[in-house]
């Protein structure tokens, strides 16, 4: 990539554990929160007589907040800082996650999701800016890692808290837990969590030299960029068209199946069991083995369990494929963030990341939709399993574009 900002050199320190710590929990916190309605959704369906068209629509209306909370929360980033938009985030997706708590109707439900959707998206940027600037380099690609693990660990905490549930109809008590949490832990990121160091100083050198950061188009297209930004959108666009399909409709599909919504919960917590696995390995492979070879087995990876996915019949086979769908499918997307974020300089890594997780999140939209359509208009579980291969291939094509470019 070409480089017109000379770029800060951070050495790892004591602090750096402090912060990579703190971004975890409240990854674990986002995880926990954008899984809580896929864990719901059967009880949240009886109570409001909802169909399968319907919780396709619930699922969706969190990713529709995320897409504009991303880009203003990345861009945002990169003008005031991270520190401050990612505590205005968690404020905001902590009280509204407690409102849909409080939810009597579907379109109060909706609503609710929409504007916690908003608070989830401008709260990722931030932490993968955060993590990655608080490290060299060389360990760029495990800090993020080691900060996006988080989120299949708040997607096992939530399926645990679905598991544990008592009675058939109580599911707000997973939206108080998504809700409270951010809103205790806050006060001690205002307290403890530094700004970026090595965005402080990007920044005062970007408004020496340039006077103030690079507009929007200048970061995503500009001084060669143009074909990056393009094929990371891609990528990031067709995996999470295949990730937020898992995560929101797994359980009903397992269900589907003869399955107890207890083995259910079992299959998710498997899901992010195998998550955590596939996010760690990833992000330390990717800065030991040359980048190509890592998206090339990963994405193989996810064809190879969806398959198996597809044609699972028993509970043993089911955890199995469930387990090597986590790995592949939340580890790819751990990889792109890592790859995203290298490919953009500091003063502008916030507007990058943000870009292309809007972006990504029209697949997270996408992919719930499609699925309840499809089930909706009586296709089976396998057959919908099977649909995301083909777009897992497209994400593949886009991943190994900016591999190839980091070579």
């Amino acid at each position: 990539m070409s480089s017109s900002t000379t770029q800060v050199q951070v050495r790892p320190t004591a602090g750096t554990v402090w912060v990579l710590g703190l971004c975890l929990i409240v990854a674990i916190l986002e995880g926990l929160d954008l899984q809580s309605t896929g864990v719901a959704a059967p009880r949240m369906a009886r109570e409001f007589g909802l169909s399968v068209s319907q919780l396709g629509i619930a699922f969706s209306a969190g990713m529709f907040g995320l897409l504009p909370g991303a880009l203003l929360g990345g861009r945002l980033a990169d003008l005031i800082g991270r520190k401050r938009v990612l505590l205005v985030s968690m404020v905001a997706f902590g009280a509204f996650s407690l409102l849909t708590a409080q939810t009597s109707t579907f379109a109060t439900l909706l609503l609710a999701r929409l504007l916690t959707g908003f608070g989830l998206g401008g709260a990722m940027p931030n932490l993968i800016a955060l993590s990655a600037e608080a490290v060299p380099e060389r360990l760029r690609n495990t800090a993020v890692s080691v900060m996006y693990c988080g989120m299949p660990l708040g997607g096992a905490l939530a399926a645990l808290i679905g598991v544990l549930s008592a009675g058939d109809t109580e599911w707000r008590h997973i939206f108080y837990a998504g809700g409270f949490g951010p809103l205790i832990i806050a006060p001690a990121i205002l307290a403890w969590l530094p700004e970026s160091h090595a965005y402080a100083a990007a920044s005062s050198q970007a408004n020496t030299t340039h006077g103030g950061p690079p507009s929007t188009l200048r970061v995503l297209f500009g001084e060669g960029r143009a074909a990056t930004t393009a094929f990371i959108w891609i990528s990031f666009f067709c995996t999470l068209i295949v990730l937020y399909f898992l995560l929101n409709w797994l359980p009903s599909l397992i269900v589907s199946r003869g399955l107890t919504r207890g083995q259910a919960g079992i299959t998710q917590i498997l899901f992010n069991v195998g998550s955590v696995i596939g996010v760690l390995s990833t992000g330390v492979l990717l800065d030991r083995v040359r980048p190509m070879r890592v998206v090339a087995a990963v994405y193989a990876g996810i064809a190879i369990s969806l398959l198996m996915l597809a044609g699972a019949g028993n509970m043993l086979w089911l955890s199995l494929s469930v387990l090597l769908a986590g790995m592949g499918v939340v580890g790819a997307q751990s990889m792109l963030y890592a790859l995203c974020a290298a490919s953009y300089q500091t003063v502008m890594r916030g507007t990058g990341v943000g870009a292309a997780v809007a972006v990504g999140r029209f697949g997270s939209i996408v992919g719930p939709l499609a699925a309840g359509q499809l089930l909706a208009g009586g296709a089976s579980a396998t057959t919908v399993i099977a649909a995301s291969i083909p777009v897992t291939v497209v994400a593949a094509v886009g991943a190994l574009f900016v591999a190839c470019r980091k070579n």
